[in-house]
């Protein structure tokens, strides 16, 4: 072989080692990609969708005989025979056609069905040769994910103030509009007023010319609803009108913001907000007998005008703030509105998470009118919001802890009622517990005699462990019948409720305290006082990504955060601990403070926006952005962006004032417009919504209003102040329903005993998750399981039924007749007074003579048809199943209000022609211009 050939030799050679170096190479890179896949990939795809009925089962039960849990398991198969997966054929595995919903369906649920990225990563890890790599090396391509998904979906790039996308995920740049930063600008020229310039700006583009401005009957009825919620009186009507001085609007609205009634009006939008009630909801729907107070709380708050930043700042971590002021203690019960149970029926783990999830959700809706909930399974599809924000922002509250607190009364809280209402329930409570005794002594009695014939120790079978042979053991609820053992188990569900009822009137609020891994149950919600517990509370939560929102499906840990899609730089800081936004404090304390000082930071452009754009809204009954609970993609855009900045820039500059944004807004021409437009046709072709306010667009009464209303105009209103629910009349059926509380009937609704103590303002009205007010609910009072961005004003039939013909409908228009004949002489002046004070105008001819002739034909009526007594029971005959037998039983249940129930005037109780100016008072008050504001 000659030199030539030889290196000929030498470099075939070298080039033979250098393929066989790249194809092994290349086969270890495919290989590390299989294996990176699998661990990041197929194997928590496994554990979520497969391990519960195919390798985790705590009874060991392998559904199909099938083990997925390892490799090997996964070659063997299950009852088929036939090996599950088949390394390097993946259209030849059982798993594949399992998942793919051909030969079997797998998972079994159609909700639980693999997209087809997740099928298709079980493909490619088959067809890569099914690689299952030791823990170490699985943890190391976990981790490594954890790392990169961390930084990757929190990255926010900004430019020119903007903000960009954050993943691949495109997002249109106008639907971020409300994360951007707040515009300062100049209203526009050719108006006096700044509000009048913007939105006449948007008029003028389109064409349309503004309504004349409107009465002044009307304007002051419209400014009193809007602040007060009531009607005004006719003498404050009539001051108005002959009030000439320049200023005479603007002292209207100041008297109407110095009203208690202001606050109780005002409060009651916020409680549609934050979803105030004085149950827990869920199938017990626990008492919340403290939570008046946080009612009371916002009733307080605004009227005396609290700076929104200082409101928000005390609801969220009043207890961070001042944790001596017994004010903030009560204030953090907004974190406690929400429906929320844990009882030894559940896990204390899903039902903490359910809290987090409820309370993540509520903070983003109430402060920043963004919707979170979509993110705690996988990243939002419209907006820049990935689950790690929503997790960061959720690890906030990782360390907030729900507790009736001791708080003591706060000087201005009203206390009355407490003494009568106490010595009741003790009274229930007592004799509750006394029937208790009572058969449990009957028990322990023939328990007692079978022990003794059997020649064995007695032992109560409630004492007696599982060691004790069961032939040792008395007979359960020996010497009880079944209608005595079942009848004992709703006298013991009765000693729960009352007692926790008692609590009502003892110095506690619905609050929150910082603590770890410690939860008691729904029925007992203490801080920590025994060792056990005080330990447990001193466990530090850790916050974890969960896929798809399942406890069960852990991914990366995260600290708390700030939504990472409002840039740095224009609220707070970036800290590299926490990521981009404002830092957040890992402890224990001072996470929640934090969050309150991001949110209620004067440059945050979420919540400045969000609140200014709620008080448009309940003024001129639609925001200026259609959705105040949401901004994002989904919700409506702003109709005048510039307007609502402006506002913003406003109110902060203001300090954040309600009472200062009620003067702006309504001493504007476009608030005190008529209803009607003089082109009404061209104005409904080029904005049929009226979003450009070329007129004030009416509204009717909300379902509150209505009440109080005809409370007020009947002279029974009640102004008093706070303090206990109160418990009006609703429909004797609706009253009386069985409700069940877990195993055992709840106590039947029991109105006040006073009518006094009845006819307060609806806003006092005990809110109940379990039992709505059919009278307000038809009415379109909502629920209160979700926040109420926005009351619906439906016009139903019920709804005719409700004002025309329910009791509380006749009383208080046979109220409304006896004042009109005490205030009033002939029946011309009474009718007269009647419209002053429904409608504050007075009849016009042919209204007075028409009502004049249906006056009479109705006193003739009412003497041939005298009304039937109607009296309700003082017991009721309930049934039930006795669980353990099977068998029904019965008992009365004890009516106790009404043994000295001080009953309205009913129509037995009047005259014939009492009776017939109560139907005339019933025809005013079933009229659209008594239940709408124009």
């Amino acid at each position: 072989m000659n030199k030539r050939e030889k290196t000929r030799l030498f470099l075939t050679l070298l080039l033979l080692v250098g393929f066989t170096q790249a194809i092994l190479a290349s086969d270890e890179t495919a290989a590390d990609e299989a294996e990176q896949l699998f661990a990041v990939q197929v194997l928590p795809l496994l554990k979520t969708k497969c391990f519960g009925c195919h390798g985790d089962d705590p009874e060991g039960d392998l559904k199909g005989n099938l083990d997925v849990r390892n490799r090997a398991a996964l070659l063997r198969g299950g009852e088929s025979g036939k090996p599950s997966i088949v390394p390097g054929k993946a259209e030849k595995s059982l798993l594949v056609k399992a998942i793919l919903w051909e030969d079997l369906e797998m998972p079994p649920k159609i909700n639980d069905r693999l997209t087809a990225a997740q099928v298709t990563s079980v493909q490619q890890w088959i067809a890569a040769g099914a690689p299952w790599p030791d823990e170490k090396i699985i943890r190391r391509y976990q981790e490594e994910d954890r790392q990169r998904a961390s930084t990757e979906s929190v990255r926010v790039i900004t430019s020119g103030g903007t903000t960009e996308e954050w993943t691949n995920r495109p997002y249109k740049r106008e639907n971020l509009w409300a994360l951007r930063p707040v515009q300062v600008s100049e209203p526009p020229s050719g108006a006096d007023h700044p509000v009048d310039a913007f939105l006449q700006q948007r008029l003028a583009e389109k064409g349309l010319v503004a309504a004349r401005p409107a009465d002044r009957v009307t304007l002051i009825r419209r400014a009193t609803y809007d602040l007060t919620g009531l009607p005004p009186s006719p003498e404050e009507v009539a001051s108005f009108v002959s009030d000439q001085s320049d200023d005479a609007w603007m002292k209207v609205i100041n008297r109407l913001l110095e009203s208690p009634r202001y606050g109780e009006q005002w409060g009651r939008h916020w409680l549609d907000v934050v979803r105030y009630s004085d149950t827990s909801g869920y199938s017990n729907d626990f008492e919340r007998s403290n939570a008046w107070r946080y009612r009371d709380y916002v009733v307080r708050s605004f009227n005396s005008d609290k700076p929104y930043d200082q409101f928000v700042t005390e609801q969220i971590a009043g207890d961070e703030l001042d944790p001596d002021n017994p004010e903030m203690l009560i204030a953090v019960g907004f974190l406690r509105m929400g429906p929320w149970e844990h009882t030894g029926m559940s896990n204390e783990h899903s039902d903490r998470q359910n809290w987090l999830d409820d309370v993540t959700n509520s903070v983003g809706q109430a402060f920043l009118s963004t919707a979170l909930r979509c993110c705690r399974c996988h990243d939002h599809k419209f907006d820049p919001i990935p689950t790690v924000d929503y997790y960061r922002f959720q690890a906030v509250f990782a360390t907030t802890q729900l507790a009736e607190r001791a708080v003591r009364f706060l000087d201005g809280e009203n206390l009355d009622h407490f003494k009568e209402g106490k010595s009741r329930l003790f009274e229930l409570w007592n004799q509750a517990k006394a029937d208790v005794a009572s058969l449990d002594a009957k028990e322990t009695a023939a328990g007692k005699k079978w022990a003794e014939e059997k020649g064995i120790p007695f032992v109560p079978r409630t004492f007696q462990n599982s060691e004790v042979p069961e032939e040792q053991k008395p007979p359960r609820a020996i010497g009880l019948d079944h209608t005595e053992e079942g009848f004992r188990k709703v006298r013991k569900q009765d000693v729960r409720i009352w007692g926790r009822r008692l609590e009502r009137y003892e110095p506690m609020a619905q609050s929150v305290y910082n603590g770890g891994n410690y939860y008691p149950k729904s029925i007992y919600l203490r801080m920590p006082e025994k060792p056990l517990q005080v330990n447990k509370a001193k466990e530090m939560p850790v916050t974890f990504v969960l896929d798809g929102g399942s406890l069960f499906a852990k991914k990366q840990k995260v600290d708390p955060g700030t939504p990472s899609s409002i840039p740095a730089g224009i609220v707070g800081s970036s800290n590299p601990a926490t990521g981009p936004g404002h830092p957040i404090p890992t402890g224990f304390s001072g996470r929640r403070r934090q969050l309150a000082a991001w949110i209620a930071n004067p440059d945050n452009p979420l919540a400045t926006r969000s609140i200014v754009n709620r008080i448009w809204q309940y003024h001129f009954g639609q925001g200026i952005a259609a959705n105040p609970n949401n901004f994002g993609a989904t919700g409506a855009r702003p109709t005048h962006p510039d307007l609502l900045d402006w506002l913003a820039n406003r109110f902060v500059a203001d300090g954040w004032s309600f009472k200062q944004m009620h003067r702006l807004v309504m001493t504007s021409a476009a608030y005190q417009r008529r209803s009607a437009h003089p082109d009404l046709a061209r104005s409904m072709e080029v904005d049929p919504d009226n979003l450009l306010l070329a007129y004030f667009s009416p509204r009717r009464l909300a379902a509150e209003e209505i009440r109080d209303s005809m409370l007020a105009v009947s002279s029974e209103l009640n102004m008093e102040v706070g303090g206990l629910p109160i418990h009006p009349e609703i429909n004797l059926d609706e009253a009386l329903r069985p409700r069940m509380i877990q195993f055992s009937l709840a106590p039947a609704y029991q109105p006040d005993r006073t009518p006094a103590q009845r006819n307060r303002r609806s806003v006092y009205v005990y809110r109940s998750r379990g039992l709505l007010d059919p009278m307000l609910n038809v009415f379109n009072q909502p629920q209160t399981e979700d926040s109420c961005e926005r009351r619906d004003s439906s016009n139903i039939t019920p709804q005719v039924f409700t004002l025309l013909n329910s009791d509380s409908s006749i009383d208080r228009s046979i109220a409304f007749a006896q004042r009109l004949e005490r205030e009033a002489g002939s029946l011309s002046e009474q009718i007269e007074l009647a419209f002053q004070l429904v409608y504050q105008r007075r009849p016009q001819r042919s209204e007075l003579k028409l009502l004049k002739q249906h006056y009479l034909q109705m006193v003739i009526h009412h003497l041939q048809t005298p009304p039937r007594r109607k009296v309700p029971p003082i017991h009721l005959d309930r049934s039930l199943v006795e669980e353990l037998s099977g068998r029904v039983f019965s008992y009365k249940e004890r009516l106790d209000v009404y043994e000295d129930y001080q009953h309205h005037v009913k129509p037995w109780d009047v005259t014939a022609a009492t009776r017939a100016m109560a139907d005339l008072c019933l025809i005013l008050v079933n009229s659209n211009e008594f239940i709408y504001v124009y």
